[in-house]
């Protein structure tokens, strides 16, 4: 997915909603500055206390809300809560897992663990500029999911950081 799509994450201060924006250019400082001229494709709608609350998808095959409990469900009853599946818009259920494989600190796979994503932390060896040197990879056979791939990967870093 390098260098071919481009995404805009954002969350104005004191407010609850985190915004998905699809781009269509690379990030800049200067662009950075400009105010959109367009409409987010997913918006993640978290409670006042940051519990989870519904997502709401605008463009994607599937359009509409649905609660974020009932997006990413736990992948057992008494599991731990940074294991959850969804269901994509291909009708295919996925997981996500937290440092299930070496090097990764999350990774996404289909319910026979086949890798379709992964997120990598920056080597604390290596220096930091303008980006976190931290990468979400997704793997061309699911480029078609990549606006839920990473919907579902900021909830569940949500989860993770406020322990829920």
């Amino acid at each position: 997915m390098y260098d071919r799509r481009f995404f805009h994450v954002t969350r104005q201060p004191g407010h609850t909603t985190t915004k998905i924006y699809e781009m269509n250019h690379r990030a800049s400082r200067y662009r950075n500055t400009l105010p959109f001229a367009r409409e987010a494709i997913i918006h993640l709608e978290f409670q006042p206390d940051e519990t989870l609350g519904t997502v709401s998808f605008f463009k994607a095959s599937y359009q509409g809300t649905i609660p974020m409990s009932r997006y990413l469900k736990k992948t057992a009853f008494f599991g731990p809560s940074l294991s959850r599946k969804f269901t994509a818009s291909d009708g295919h259920e996925y997981k996500w897992g937290f440092r299930m494989f070496a090097g990764q600190e999350w990774s996404l796979t289909t319910m026979d663990n086949g890798l379709v994503a992964h997120y990598d932390l920056k080597p604390s060896s290596v220096r930091t500029y303008d980006v976190s040197g931290n990468n979400l990879i997704i793997y061309e056979p699911f480029a078609h999911l990549v606006s839920e791939i990473l919907a579902s990967f900021l909830i569940m870093r949500h989860i993770a950081q406020f322990n829920l």
